[in-house]
């Protein structure tokens, strides 16, 4: 079963994306604390992982260029999301794709779908 990891500060945004993601078919992993990201990530491999900029206590984009200079976790496709147009940044640091919020399910589901194919 596929897995994709949920880096996200808003309990609701939380809850909306699992379930969605879920119904969908795939193994969600929510990740709320941010003390120990990048073992997580390391730890439980997700396929997928959709990791908010804004983060309460850390700055995503800076999660991810850790991830992208380490070699166990650099293959993990990413999908940065934000209220604020940051695609260019979040492609620059490394992600494969961003999503400007708010967005519509169906648009997550594309482009989850978009990268397992590459994956794959």
């Amino acid at each position: 079963m596929v897995k994709v990891m949920l880096i996200e500060d808003d309990p609701t945004m939380i809850s909306l994306l699992g379930t969605l993601l879920e119904m969908e078919g795939y193994e969600v992993i929510k990740l709320d604390q941010f003390s120990s990201v990048l073992e997580d990530i390391k730890n439980l491999g997700p396929d997928v992982i959709l990791m908010d900029i804004h983060l309460e206590t850390i700055d995503g984009l800076e999660i991810l260029s850790v991830m992208r200079k380490d070699p166990e976790l650099k293959k993990a496709k990413v999908i940065m999301t934000s209220g604020m147009d940051k695609k260019y940044e979040s492609i620059q640091a490394g992600a494969e794709d961003f999503l400007m919020k708010p967005y519509m399910p169906d648009e997550l589901i594309d482009k989850v779908k978009n990268l397992i194919e590459q994956v794959n």
